[in-house]
């Protein structure tokens, strides 16, 4: 039978640290409340240790280091987000089949073939193994499990559904990525035409043109008497051959006082606000942000985290400023005894389905399953979106570059068919 350490509240709201011994950490979570006490956290105790120098009652146990952290290698690798979806649902399916968390850790730890996710699951083993709880050790390394995560994973140790709660966290990521390809996707055919098109300018404006304009000069004499269009393609060509030193500098020098200005409060929070106003792309990042943060919020409520400590994790990972503030709003009129359906509606960001959606799962006691609605109904307006924006820009761009590259070549034509008048009018 295994020995646990456990974290939990008793009827006056006191903590409670000490041992307990059982079957299955299920088995120990009953327990615990078979005692009249409130889990809020639990870890398997590894039984050397346990016998070296067992727990007193009352005492919290001593806190998690670094611990394995500092095998953790801040520049030797990096962990993908498919990588941690699949180590999610992989220890959701261990732990399901009855598996405890120490061995499944193992089972994954000799799986794995990435070494930063392979020292960060060794350490997240050595710190379970000495009896803190696994959202203890899962935020030593914050660089691979944000805040969200381990908030989830600790809400499924006080509640012992920790499978429910990784399955849920694995899903969740499966979403989200799916939503961040597909606007990736949208915006990968633009940009490609946009830097052809950058590409096949410069090159005429450096190779092909200078050569016009000689053919020009000797058969014409002189540059005067140019169709206007040739004469501003030819000045462009020569600031370009000239300039292009400067100009490149100037170029990079905007770009990097941009990014600089951006992360200035002010400034950050004009580009959100220009994310969620700006024509076409505005509305594709509203339902993108309504999307995921329902769907989080949702997901932390339907696993047992509190309101108000989901609303502060969720603010903090929307990463647009507008939509932080308008759920500060949100947060403070819970933290009042409030609802959330007044301050999502007077923030002017979240549109009126999503309110009305928020003020019936209120009324009705299901808000996690109706902010589950409005996500998966907010990824489908998400797909739609991305769909009909891909429509648009399509032909959009094949007409600019249409228009670019024809306007070049009909400027380099028009000089000749003067030409070829002229000579065909002498001859006559």
């Amino acid at each position: 039978m295994a020995k646990f350490r456990f974290k939990a509240l008793d009827s006056q709201g006191k903590e409670v640290f000490s041992t307990v011994e059982a079957e299955s950490q299920s088995a120990a979570i009953e327990k615990i409340r078979g005692m009249k006490l409130t889990p809020k956290a639990i870890g398997l105790i590894k039984e050397d240790a346990a016998e070296a120098a067992p727990a007193p009652a009352q005492k919290a146990p001593k806190k998690a280091k670094s611990g394995g952290g500092k095998k953790f290698k801040l520049f030797g690798g990096s962990i993908k987000t498919k990588d941690l979806m699949v180590f999610t649902r992989q220890l959701a399916t261990l732990v399901d089949a009855g598996l405890p968390l120490t061995r499944g850790l193992r089972v994954l730890h000799r799986q794995t073939t990435n070494e930063t996710m392979k020292a960060a699951l060794a350490g997240m083993l050595e710190t379970v193994e000495t009896g803190n709880t696994f959202s203890e050790s899962l935020g030593n390394y914050p660089k691979i499990f944000n805040h969200l995560y381990v908030n989830m994973v600790k809400a499924g140790e006080a509640g012992g559904v920790l499978e429910t709660v990784l399955n849920r966290l694995a899903e969740f990521m499966e979403k989200a990525e799916k939503i961040k390809n597909k606007v990736k996707g949208a915006m990968t055919y633009p940009i490609v035409v946009l830097c052809a098109a950058v590409g096949i300018v410069v090159f005429l404006m450096l190779a092909v043109i200078p050569k016009f304009q000689q053919i020009f000069t000797d058969l014409m004499g002189s540059d005067e008497g140019m169709p206007a269009l040739t004469q501003f393609v030819i000045n462009l060509s020569e600031g370009v051959k000239h300039y292009w030193l400067p100009g490149g500098v100037a170029i990079v020098g905007a770009i990097i006082g941009i990014k600089i200005f951006f992360k200035t409060p002010f400034g950050s929070l004009l580009r959100d606000k220009m994310a969620l106003t700006m024509p076409v792309f505005g509305d594709l990042t509203q339902k993108t942000v309504v999307a995921r943060l329902t769907r989080t919020l949702g997901t932390l409520l339907s696993s047992g985290v509190p309101v108000l400590q989901a609303l502060s994790i969720v603010k903090d990972t929307t990463g647009n400023q507008v939509v932080s503030k308008a759920l500060q709003s949100v947060h403070d009129s819970v933290k009042e005894g409030e609802g959330m359906t007044a301050p999502l509606g007077a923030s002017g960001v979240f549109p009126a389905m999503v309110v009305s959606m928020v003020e019936v799962g209120e009324e009705t006691g299901a808000l996690p399953e109706m902010l589950i609605r409005v996500a998966n109904t907010y990824d489908d307006e998400v797909d739609n979106a991305v769909a009909a924006m891909t429509s648009i820009i399509e032909p959009i761009m094949i007409i600019f570059l249409a228009v670019v590259v024809g306007g070049i070549v009909i400027a380099m034509f028009m000089p000749l068919i003067s030409i070829i008048g002229s000579i065909g009018q002498q001859s006559a």
